[in-house]
């Protein structure tokens, strides 16, 4: 069967941009053929710097004939609704027709269609203009004589404006050719902004500028390598990982490896070369993450440390380039060398500066008096200064300042609960944000935190104050590490719960795909960090009233009530909730199980956890299985007769209870819910659950010997609310209604 070779050949696309493209390239073209008719045994993309490839090998030579059947009015409808089934069958006259008789509704004109097959090449040729005119890529841009406004002229060629192609950087050249695996591929004719389809392409722009003429994919991948270009990305990224290694292993070095960075420069050559440059071992003073962000950042090379080594770096770099030298690289590694130095004596300008004094400390008494903060800190004039110029944290949540000042307040409330030393958290919170007003964080946001942490470190702070700097940012994601200690653990609690209480207040919740401020991230690892931490908070009860902020969340027109819904906000408990499944079901939890445990009041997480725990345990066991046996005919039962509006006692009076049967269960209920509610207390569920365990024998006799639909209607309602007493019993564990099987 034929294979079809398609490559678009532009200049440099982006890194970042190129194998999302490569994808959207073959989910185009495949669907679209598949679409047309046509069908393929496999197909995969391939990316270079300067080209999108895709190879699809098995696609059928022609498309299927198409036999359709075109429902039409009846044989007697009116004149107009027969012409319109014509026009719409392509049918000249009603004699071209057949008529279907239906029993039930008469006879029918029916249009037989008979759709011919297309030959692939006509169909490919159809579509691949729109497909490539149409390219989503995030930004792109117009080009040529094309990309002259409407109207205007260049040269004499007037330009198409808004008609012109937009690609992502200018296209040059289509290389589209089909045809079966051993005989000459046919060029499939198509022009875009007269760039014509052909059977030629370009290697690598300096090695090998020469034309290359293509007839089928395993030739074109072996001449574009022979011209100094390796299609396949995946074995570039091994390529240069390896021969990193390797270099870096050769002078005594490891590699510090980022996939990341692998990836992006990967997207950057089409023929690796992997050299190592160096730098003066003065700049090891600075801290080693400003050292590789800043080679990573500026010139997209890779760090290295001392063999063995876990912490630290050594002066020596790796990079790629993308020529073959012949002087072995010696003038890209001394050009690249220079770059390096030059961007880590920025980076060291910053990281003295934001050690030393700034130069408006008068002007910085009042936000130090206010924090508390010492002015011969360099840290605490950073916090000062931040509160000083009156940063901006969001327009309606007021600046950071005053979100600092929240946050404190709120630390003082939970130090205690999670039981960190209040001194230490308040001490944490106060500098946890000085880092926004170093020079570091400026240049690299990213190390927003850590450099906090150091910077503390310097100037003296307790160990756990330095930590909680840092780690008050943290999760930053479903895999990422929970604060080191209590103090860090209180400090990231309230900032996420103060973030996320204000955003409710102000109505920003996250809509659809969109959490523009990353809520959901952060109630996943407030969820992570009570659970994991086991903290027991009331959120309701205690954070959200204890993080509601009048001054900023509410104005003097509200209610009382209306401040009491924005204090409690039953939409963001939920949103926990919610946050919460996703948790545990990533545990392994059963969903219904959950469900089974969580009411829409439920604040205490922690709690749900457990419960899930216990009864996920105590579910597969025989004494789950007579619970759930035992409790649920009562439960359903029950349900039934309460929704036909069937009277239901408001407690069971034993005057009432005429056979052994009934005594017996209601004996038994007394002791099973008195277990129960002495083991919930104690927070031991498995107890509690084996204590309405033993309901199940004289549920089943009570169903045996006991008709609960009485004709005296005393005694059924009594009856019922022997039932109802059954759920109030098992309800103190779990709702079992809710549990599957």
């Amino acid at each position: 069967m034929p294979d079809l070779l398609l490559e678009l050949r532009s200049e440099e696309i982006p890194a970042r941009m190129q194998r999302k493209a490569a994808g959207d390239l073959k989910k185009l073209v495949t669907d679209a053929l598949v679409e047309a008719g046509l069908t393929y045994e496999g197909a995969r993309e391939y990316w270079t710097p300067r080209r999108l490839t895709l190879d699809i090998r098995g696609l059928n030579a022609r498309s299927a004939d198409v036999r359709e059947e075109k429902k039409g009015p009846r044989t007697d409808a009116n004149e107009k609704a027969i012409e319109g089934f014509l026009r719409g069958a392509g049918l000249s006259s009603v004699s071209e027709a057949q008529v279907v008789n239906d029993p039930k509704k008469g006879d029918f004109y029916i249009a037989i269609i008979n759709k011919p097959g297309r030959p692939a090449e006509d169909i490919i040729a159809d579509v691949m203009p729109g497909i490539i005119r149409g390219f989503p890529w995030p930004k792109s841009m117009r080009s040529g004589s094309a990309s002259m406004p409407k109207g205007s002229s260049y040269g004499g060629i007037e330009g198409k404006g808004s008609e012109s192609l937009r690609w992502v950087r200018p296209l040059q050249s289509i290389v589209c050719l089909f045809g079966p695996e051993h005989d000459e591929a046919k060029i499939i004719p198509f022009e875009i902004d007269g760039i014509v389809a052909s059977n030629i392409t370009y290697g690598h722009r300096f090695h090998a500028p020469d034309a290359i003429t293509v007839r089928r994919f395993e030739d074109y991948s072996a001449n574009l390598e022979k011209a100094k270009v390796i299609l396949d990305a995946e074995r570039r990224k091994d390529i240069i990982l390896h021969d990193a290694k390797d270099l870096a292993f050769a002078n005594g070095l490891d590699l510090v490896e980022d996939e990341g960075l692998l990836e992006e420069v990967s997207g950057l050559v089409e023929w690796p070369q992997v050299l190592i440059g160096t730098f003066e071992e003065d700049y090891l003073e600075i801290p080693a993450e400003i050292i590789r962000l800043t080679i990573k950042t500026n010139q997209k090379c890779f760090v290295t440390r001392p063999q063995g080594a876990t912490e630290g770096l050594s002066n020596r770099f790796i990079l790629v380039s993308n020529i073959e030298a012949k002087d072995g690289g010696k003038e890209i590694m001394h050009g690249n060398g220079k770059v390096v130095r030059a961007r880590l004596s920025d980076a060291k300008h910053f990281w003295t500066r934001d050690q030393g004094d700034l130069p408006d400390l008068e002007t910085l008494k009042d936000s130090a008096a206010k924090f508390d903060l010492d002015l011969k800190k360099p840290l605490d004039q950073r916090m000062a200064k931040l509160d000083a110029l009156n940063v901006t944290f969001h327009a309606k949540l007021g600046t950071q300042g005053e979100r600092v000042a929240r946050i404190r307040e709120l630390a003082k409330q939970l130090a205690p609960v999670i039981g960190a030393d209040a001194a230490l958290v308040d001490r944490a919170v106060v500098l946890a944000k000085a880092d926004l007003r170093t020079e570091a964080v400026g240049e690299f946001p990213e190390l927003q935190g850590l450099m906090g942490r150091k910077y503390a470190t310097l100037q003296g702070e307790n160990e756990s104050v330095a930590a909680a700097i840092e780690d008050h940012w943290k999760p930053n994601g479903p895999s990422d590490r929970l604060p080191e200690d209590k103090v860090g653990l209180t400090v990231a609690l309230a900032d996420k719960l103060d973030t996320l209480v204000g955003f409710w207040a102000i109505d920003e919740k996250p809509t659809g795909s969109k959490d523009p401020f990353a809520l959901r991230r952060a109630a996943l690892g407030v969820v992570r960090m009570i659970l994991e931490r086991n903290v027991r908070v009331r959120l309701a009860k205690d954070v959200f009233a204890a993080a509601y902020n009048k001054e900023i969340y509410s104005s003097e027109a509200q209610t009382e009530e209306e401040i009491a819904e924005r204090i409690y906000k039953p939409d963001l408990l939920a949103f926990f909730h919610d946050r919460l499944k996703v948790y545990l079901r990533d545990l392994g939890a059963r969903y219904d199980l959950i469900e089974a445990v969580l009411t829409p009041e439920t604040d205490d997480l922690l709690m749900v956890a457990r419960r899930v725990e216990a009864l996920t345990a105590f579910v597969t066991d025989q004494d789950g299985i007579n619970l759930l046996a035992g409790t649920k005919r009562a439960t359903q039962l029950l349900a039934a007769e309460e929704k036909k509006g069937t009277v239901v006692a408001d407690s069971v009076s034993e005057e009432l209870l005429k056979l052994d049967a009934e005594k017996a269960l209601y004996a038994a209920i007394k002791t099973a819910s008195a277990g129960a509610a002495k083991a919930v207390e104690a927070e031991d569920f498995r107890s509690a659950m084996q204590a309405l365990s033993t309901l199940r024998a004289p549920v089943d006799k009570f169903f045996e010997d006991v008709l609960v639909n009485d004709e005296d209607n005393a005694i059924r309602a009594n009856r019922l609310a022997l039932l109802k007493a059954i759920r109030e019993a098992t309800g103190t564990v779990a709702d079992f209604s809710k549990i599957s099987g």
